[in-house]
């Protein structure tokens, strides 16, 4: 967890990188989301570090695309933040989404001999006593990382995953930046409190740390190596605890071919319409059965191997779901391939975080309306990505917090939907996820899970009547006693409070511009000495005085747009 700064008031520890970060949004055309954020008085008092215009040109761009092309300039942090948001439909408009599903994180590699002394560093031995070969030449770079191919002493081939060098200080930095930046919009932006910019970036913080500790992939790779031990049409790559740390992960190289197209495995040998449908039923195990998914399976991350056995690479994006969840998510596939709506809409609000809504009645007749628009369809005909990509924009319009895992899900089985409909146009998701779902229904009714169900149950409800007298007696005594406290925060009140501040200022003013008035005209009716000409210098300066400051007044009033 990174050091919270919390207000850039009180610090100037990374003042460089918050000038850049000024520089690139203004140069994008939000300078009004550094004003509004109140940045410019935070970074550097007295001096104005904006500049005048951005750039005509991006600025003949649409807002979505200068804000990719901001999160792409200001590096892997913000790369990364924005890959992660693409999955996040319920935060980020579906224009957005389209533009951050560009980012690439795809960057020139670091050098050889940087790679060379991390791996020794790591490893604690030269290159030379771990590999008996060792390829200078990485064959992939991103943001994050790059990989290098290597052969072992005993003859293995393996793929080396290598940190980029100081990534995780930048990384580190850019959080603390990024955490203030979210407190002075959710502070000074009215509109932010819908998105709560600081979960949101604290979610992103438990992320990108996750992806950046080597070891935690290592294990997904090996928790799903476990998952699938017994199955054959799947192989899960080899991973080298000896020669892997926190910054190096060593792996079995995977020499596949690419699920990019049909033409391309049958080329090969491979039976495209084979491996769609063995895809698609692992992943759909892996959900279903395991509650543990490979959150990215595009083509760049799915190899087919001799036999159409599927190979997933890349476990850096995994993704969770508890056994309530998947019973949930049984529900609502089943319940669309039933067409009915009531137990969708039952099962979505008992999974949001705010189960009342207002217009519950309005959501099921819109899930209605959706299903009737597949309901004279085949199932062969129906595409589950657009129907879930549907249901999301459902849930999103009528502001039901889900849990984001389920964002990822939804991404995990639209995607290898479409690897599923590229290798054969005849692909049916739903008949695929149909007996999952019924499956895991028929799981739920069976006597042993719902007598263990009981049982627990039984414990919960005994617990709570146990501890409640003494909780109920602690609560009062608070009361009792003046210990109750209440907390508040006020959002909102800073543009009423810096209004009424001006106010103030301007009526103070007013006053002693009146008050020089009529002390400079009684000098004058009492012609007080020293006189030039016949006039009191004293009360002449008085009045001089008194015009610049009303002239100031009525210039600030004018500039600000109210009279």
């Amino acid at each position: 967890m990174v050091h919270r700064i919390g207000s850039l008031s009180r610090t100037y520890r990374h003042i460089t990188r918050y000038r850049e970060i000024i520089r690139v949004l203004v140069k994008h055309g939000f300078g009004d989301l550094v004003t509004r954020s109140n940045l410019e008085r935070y970074i550097d008092r007295g001096r104005k570090l904006l500049p005048g215009q951005g750039d005509r040109k991006i600025a003949s761009l649409s807002r979505w695309e200068r804000i990719r092309m901001v999160l792409e300039e200001l590096g892997p942090t913000f790369i990364k933040f924005g890959q992660i948001m693409s999955n996040r439909p319920d935060l980020v408009p579906q224009e957005l989404i389209a533009e951050l599903a560009k980012l690439q994180s795809d960057v020139p590699p670091f050098s050889d001999a940087e790679a060379r002394d991390l791996i020794e560093e790591e490893l604690g031995r030269p290159i030379s006593e771990v590999f008996a070969e060792y390829s200078p030449t990485p064959i992939a770079s991103a943001s994050i990382a790059q990989v290098h191919k290597a052969t072992l002493l005993n003859g293995e081939e393996v793929a080396i995953k290598v940190q980029r060098p100081g990534i995780e200080q930048i990384i580190k930095t850019d959080l603390e930046i990024m955490f203030d930046l979210a407190a002075l919009m959710e502070k000074h932006i009215q509109e932010m409190d819908i998105l709560h910019p600081v979960s949101v970036v604290a979610e992103f913080e438990r992320s990108i740390n996750k992806e950046i500790d080597f070891t935690i992939e290592a294990t997904s790779i090996e928790r799903f190596g476990r998952n699938f031990q017994d199955e054959t049409t799947i192989y899960v790559p080899k991973v080298y605890r000896d020669y892997s740390t926190s910054k190096v992960l060593t792996m079995e190289f995977i020499n596949g071919v690419k699920a990019s197209s049909a033409e391309v495995l049958i080329n090969a040998g491979l039976d495209p319409k084979l491996l769609a449908s063995r895809g698609a039923d692992l992943v759909l195990k892996q959900v279903f059965e395991h509650g543990f998914f490979h959150a990215d399976p595009h083509p760049g991350n799915m190899v087919a191997l001799p036999g159409n056995v599927v190979c997933f690479l890349d476990f850096g994006m995994m993704g969770g779901i508890s056994p309530a969840h998947r019973e949930a998510l049984s529900n609502i596939l089943v319940g669309i391939v039933n067409q009915d709506a009531a137990s969708i809409t039952k099962t979505v609000l008992k999974l949001a975080h705010n189960q009342y809504i207002e217009d519950a009645e309005q959501l099921e007749y819109e899930i209605y309306e959706l299903l009737e628009q597949y309901s004279y369809r085949s199932l062969k005909s129906v595409n589950m990505g657009v129907m879930l990509n549907q249901m999301v924009t459902l849930v999103v319009k009528h502001r039901l917090k889900i849990p984001p895992n389920f964002y990822l899900l939804s991404k995990a089985l639209i995607t290898i939907e479409g690897v599923g409909r590229v290798l054969d146009p005849d692909f049916d998701m739903v008949k695929h996820t149909e007996p999952f779902a019924k499956k895991l229904l028929s799981e739920r009714l069976n006597p042993l899970k719902l007598t263990k169900d009981f049982y627990l149950s039984a414990i919960d409800l005994s617990i709570l009547l146990r501890d409640l007298p003494a909780q109920t007696r602690e609560i009062l005594t608070q009361i009792k006693e003046g210990r109750t406290r209440i907390e508040f925060e006020h959002r909102g009140l800073d543009p009423m409070l810096k209004t009424h501040e001006q106010i103030s200022n301007r009526i103070s003013f007013s006053i002693v511009l009146s008050s020089l008035i009529v002390g400079s005209a009684l000098i004058m009716r009492a012609e007080i000495p020293p006189k030039v000409y016949g006039v009191p210098i004293i009360g002449a300066l008085g009045f001089a005085a008194a015009g610049v400051m009303g002239f100031w007044l009525l210039i600030s009033i004018l500039r600000h747009g109210k009279m």
